[in-house]
């Protein structure tokens, strides 16, 4: 047990300092995502609670934060206020049904992340090229710091007089803005300084600490956490151990309308919230060069969701930038995210009064430095060094993660680094051609045949004016799916209708294995025989560790 214990807890000090700081900064971010999905933000930090525990301690990535993130939370805002809809609409109407759904939602979300960890689905993350992730990196960078730039204001809420509530915004000014700024100056120097005089202090916990002692010693009127969720609606941080919604089953209709109506939010969430948390993950692993398990992570992230549906919590996923703040404060065990998880429900159950004086200037500034760390801003430096394709597709990552969200950002960041592959793959087909001495033609086909490169494959071929008898050699080509295998099949054809004989050399085996299938006529016209010690290096390069130019043939 003991072993056991040292094992999961190499780092005890600098994780438990970290997840301390950690859940600092995850109750205003967790909050605010509270207020955009409409939800009560103890709903909010209760999910948050469940899912970073549960993903700590099963997770595939050691030093991963998870909790409600906003880009899960922007999904449910519609399906919400939908749901309030459909229960004003039943035989006896039900208040707040749209929670009721939000709940099923998160327990299915959950589902689906588990069968997408079962069925490996995690490891087509390494599919997501490095000028995407820059562009993630970038894009997530600046949503946070506008985050930020957000608590530079305050919420209003206005009662027109025919009784229509909304929150007027409006940003601070003056002597309330002075002081929020130098608040998150001091905040932010002290991060940068004290780890140059010791880095004994945790630099982002003793921040907080000492700015929040300042705003207390001089009783500076400033936003607090408390006042905070006070103008979002909320009334304070206070809160009861979560416990299984017993409420849900009662009101939640369990028919084909009810799943129809949340399975499309739910794929949806369960998607954004598997790719964040796995570009979260590679971040990690960049920064700690170390290696996480995609799959794992896709079943402990739904574990979480799940649970937390249960217990009457909202959904979510990794958070980058408390993964961020955790890494850097010296996070890098399972323990900084329990610690974490166990704060942050500590603060929910005993010490609510004292986070709620925490003030937001203490937590902006903390936010900022992570920015600023998180940026990666050697890509201006790289932008004119690397291909144009790149250099396209980590600014359009960048721009449609600020403008959209992290999954429609990823998805278009991958297709176009995939189109621009194919169209530089597509251009490398080359035919050599020559004539053996009784007049054969020979065809050395070189570089990758794919649906790509088709077109300019068929264009080397000159069936009617080539001789009798033709020869395609393959060992320099790599014939890769099945648009190749068709065009293979269609010149054999054209050369057959011509009364030509035609003979294939060098496929690979299981292009072989389809022509076969495909028609008899492969029987006669492939040339098994090899003779030609290129192809056994070829298709054997284990026998052969050496450069070639270093065997004698």
């Amino acid at each position: 047990m003991t072993e056991f214990i040292k094992k999961i807890t190499p780092n005890a000090k600098d994780d438990i300092l970290a997840g301390i700081t950690v859940s600092l900064a995850m109750i205003p971010e967790v909050v605010a995502f509270a207020f955009v999905a409409q939800i009560d933000p103890l709903v909010a930090l209760s999910g948050a609670f469940i899912i970073g525990l549960i993903t700590a301690i099963f997770g595939g990535r050691p030093g991963l934060i998870s909790g409600a993130a906003g880009a899960v939370a922007v999904i449910f805002v519609t399906m919400i206020a939908e749901g309030h809809e459909k229960g004003m609409l039943f035989d006896t109407p039900i208040d707040n049904m749209g929670y009721f759904y939000l709940l099923a939602c998160v327990i299915l979300m959950g589902i689906i992340q588990v069968f997408a960890g079962v069925f490996k689905l995690g490891r087509f993350v390494r599919l997501i090229p490095h000028s995407v992730m820059m562009g993630f990196v970038n894009g997530l960078a600046i949503v946070i710091f506008w985050a930020q730039v957000k608590m530079f204001s305050h919420k209003t809420l206005n009662v027109s007089d025919s009784g229509v509530k909304e929150y007027v915004t409006s940003f601070m000014q003056g002597t309330e803005l002075y002081i929020m700024i130098s608040l998150v100056a001091l905040t932010m120097a002290i991060i940068w300084v004290l780890p140059k005089i010791t880095k004994k202090l945790p630099a982002s916990l003793t921040a907080i600490l000492i700015t929040t002692f300042v705003v207390i010693a001089f009783s500076i009127d400033v936003s607090t956490v408390g006042s905070y969720i006070v103008e979002g609606g909320g009334t304070g941080l206070k809160g009861e151990f979560p416990t299984p919604n017993l409420e849900l089953w009662q009101n939640l209709p369990f028919n084909l309308d009810t799943l129809s109506f949340i399975l499309p939010f739910a794929f949806l969430a369960a998607s954004v919230g598997l790719i964040e948390s796995l570009m979260t993950m590679n971040l990690v692993d960049e920064l700690t060069e170390s290696r996480g398990n995609g799959n794992r992570e896709c079943v402990a992230q739904g574990a979480g969701n799940i649970v937390s549906g249960l217990f009457g919590g909202t959904g979510g996923c990794g958070m980058i930038g408390q993964t961020v703040i955790n890494i850097n404060a010296g996070g890098r065990g399972r323990l900084s995210g329990v610690m974490m998880a166990i704060t942050l429900l500590t603060f929910i159950l005993f010490t609510d009064k004292f986070i709620e004086q925490v003030p937001i200037a203490a937590l902006v500034g903390v936010m900022f430095m992570m920015v600023i760390e998180t940026f990666a801003w050697s890509s201006f430096r790289i932008l004119k060094k690397i291909p144009k394709s790149d250099a396209f597709v980590l600014i359009t990552v960048s721009a449609v993660t600020v403008i959209y969200d992290l999954a429609i950002a990823v998805f278009v960041g991958v297709i176009i680094s995939a189109l621009a592959f194919a169209w530089e793959n597509a251009k490398k087909i080359r035919a050599r051609k020559r004539f053996k001495a009784d007049g054969t033609k020979i065809y050395e086909i070189w570089g990758p045949l794919f649906f790509g490169s088709i077109s300019a494959f068929n264009e080397k071929f000159d069936v009617k004016n080539d001789p009798d008898v033709i020869e395609i050699d393959f060992v320099e080509a790599r014939v890769s799916d099945h648009s190749a295998i068709e065009a293979i099949f269609a010149l054999v054809e054209k050369y057959h209708a011509a009364g030509k004989k035609i003979t294939l050399k060098h496929l690979s085996e299981d292009c072989k294995i389809l022509l076969y299938k495909a028609s008899p006529i492969f029987t006669d016209i492939i040339e098994e025989g090899i003779d030609d010690p290129r192809y056994h290096l070829a298709a054997n390069p284990e026998k052969f560790p050496k450069p070639l130019g270093e065997y004698k043939f």
